[in-house]
Order: structure tokens, then sequence, then C-alpha cells
């Protein structure tokens, strides 16, 4: 019983991994649509059901592969999330509205999902797993610290 107390103590103080993690699987799963869509364009022509916003195809499948790479390693993880939220606004609102929520698919189920996960890292960021916080840390021992130097701030 010690132990399980122990384990769950553990996974309490490091909440945070959790976080990243599940922005490192949803940046490789964006990544990974991206590359779909790269490699066979007419996946993402028969998504959407239209031939004629080719730009904007190029734009879903450039936001989602780099995009996608950059939240996986959390590197300027908000403006990631950011580009990729009117994709899945599309998605949800334009693309899967006809399925509805209790369809024989998850498309829309999924798409929601993935649009408010888009939405909490744009808002809130990188985590202790990222690229971001890494560059943070480097920053503010960059920065001298006025207190103990004497100069006044």
């Amino acid at each position: 019983m010690e132990k399980l107390t122990d384990a769950i103590q553990w996974l309490d103080t490091h909440q945070e991994s959790a976080y990243s993690l599940i922005r490192i699987f949803l940046g490789t799963a964006l990544f990974i649509r991206g590359w779909i869509f790269f490699s066979d364009p007419a996946a993402i022509t028969e998504l959407a059901r239209a031939e004629k916003l080719y730009m904007w195809f190029s734009y879903v499948t450039i936001a989602h592969l780099v995009g996608g790479f950059l939240m996986a390693i959390g590197l300027q993880t908000r403006l990631a999330a950011l580009f990729q939220i009117p994709i899945l606004v599309a998605a949800v609102f334009v693309v899967h509205a006809d399925q509805g929520l209790m369809s024989v698919g998850q498309s829309m189920e999924l798409a929601v999902l993935v649009l408010i996960l888009l939405v909490i890292y744009a808002l809130f960021g990188y985590c202790i797993l990222s690229v971001d916080k890494y560059f943070v840390k480097k920053r503010q021992q960059s920065v001298p610290d006025t207190e103990s130097s004497g100069v006044p701030a």
C-alpha cells in the first residue's frame, strides 16, 4: 500500500509532465496529419469535398507540418497552436458539421477535442518538457541579479 501511495504522490508532483506529454502527442499527430496531406493531396480534397480552395489546402498542410513539429518540441507553442485553430474551427463547423456528434465515425468528436486542446495550448503555452522552457531558463540565467550586484532596479 505504501508503494501505491508513493506512486500517487510522485504522479501528483509531476502533473506538468502530463501536460507536456499531451502537447508532444498532439503536435506529433498534427505533424503526421500534415504529412498525410502533403504526400496525398487528394486526401484533403476529399475531406473538404471541394477542389476550388487549393490555397487553403496548402495552408492546412503547411500549418499542420510546421505547427505540429513546433508543438511537439515545444518551440513557439502558443503561436504554433494559434495557427492551427482556424483549421480546426473549419473542421468542426464546416467539414464535420453535417455528421453531428452521434455518428458512427468519431471525426467530429476528435476535431472538437483537438480544437479545445489547441485553445488551451494557445492560452497557456509550453511546460517543462519544451524548447521554450529551455530558452526562458537560459534568458533568466543571463540576466544579472540586480539585488546582489548592488545596482538599483
